[in-house]
């Protein structure tokens, strides 16, 4: 135990641990002031003889000090991240040729599932505008009523619940750092004014906000992922086609002639072409991943709150 001067109340507690973890992945941050908090709560409720202070100085050499606990945190995710991460198939990235940057992106899990989240995001992001646009307009439809009131409440918490859910998608797909816990609050507050935090907390506008662009980028990622499949796939099959007589003389889609060539040599070109268009899918679906993933973390998660 170090000589840092232990807090004597919960709030001071977790203030000291969200000061201790300055710098760190805010997601990390929430998920270790709503563990200290649920922690520290439930030792508070097991000994109602004693006070705050006198429960943070008893669990101190078990749970530890602000610090300790910021310690442990940072070093535990650096073992999970390293556990998590995809070992490279390469010594260095940077001496590989860009032959085989270009076609090595097949081989790389974390391709896939960045292109599976494009091809869902057509169908969560319908879901997030549908619920956030019936939510709003119930809320504002309902609140001249009573029942308005306690309907807000459940929207709005509801929509946490979706910024949770959603972070789990983006963390698991795109592989960027999402909270795995609620975000924190001081529950020792009185009930009306954690109510007013609720409307008040910028992260609750940020969320309904980007379930808002879910709607337009779901459609756009959806798009493009098809399109790059579809095309370069029938590019691809062309020689089959050929072979069964679909080819034609050339390349056609829906009656439309999109490739004005004529004879077999044209087939090999057809086939090139669809495996550069392939790769060049896999790459944009790569860095479409890394971008949304960046957003996610920018508008779900409250990192003003922990600098």
């Amino acid at each position: 135990m170090n000589a840092t001067v232990l807090p004597t109340t919960i709030p001071d507690y977790l203030e000291q641990l969200r000061r201790s973890l300055a710098g760190a992945d805010p997601a990390l941050v929430q998920d270790a002031l709503y563990d200290a908090e649920e922690y520290l709560r439930s030792e508070l409720s097991e000994h109602p003889g004693k006070s705050e202070a006198e429960v943070i100085a008893a669990v101190a050499s078990s749970y530890g000090a602000p610090d300790e606990v910021a310690d442990i945190y940072r070093d535990t995710e650096v073992k999970v991240q390293s556990a998590l991460r995809t070992p490279p198939a390469r010594p260095a990235v940077a001496n590989r040729s860009w032959f085989s940057r270009f076609f090595g992106v097949i081989a790389e899990p974390r391709t896939y599932a960045a292109l599976f989240y494009m091809l869902l995001a057509l169908a969560t992001g319908i879901f997030y505008f549908t619920w956030v646009v019936t939510g709003i307009s119930l809320s504002g439809g309902l609140a001249v009523l009573i029942i308005g009131i306690p309907f807000v409440i459940l929207y709005f918490g509801s929509v946490r619940v979706l910024s949770l859910v959603e972070g789990r998608i983006v963390e698991v797909m795109l592989g960027e750092r999402m909270p795995r816990r609620p975000l924190y609050s001081t529950r020792g507050k009185p009930l009306l004014e954690r109510i007013k935090e609720l409307f008040t907390d910028p992260r609750t506008w940020a969320t309904q906000l980007y379930f808002l662009l879910m709607l337009p980028l779901g459609i756009a990622y959806f798009t493009v992922a098809v399109t790059g499949l579809a095309t370069s796939l029938g590019l691809i099959a062309a020689p089959v086609a050929a072979l069964f007589g679909g080819f034609n003389g050339g390349l056609w889609v829906d009656e439309i002639h999109v490739i004005g060539v004529d004879g077999w040599w044209a087939l090999p070109l057809c086939l090139i072409a669809g495996v550069v268009l392939l790769f060049a899918t896999l790459h944009l679906a790569r860095a479409v991943g890394h971008l949304h993933g960046q957003l996610a973390k920018h508008m779900l998660v409250k990192s003003a709150q922990y600098e």
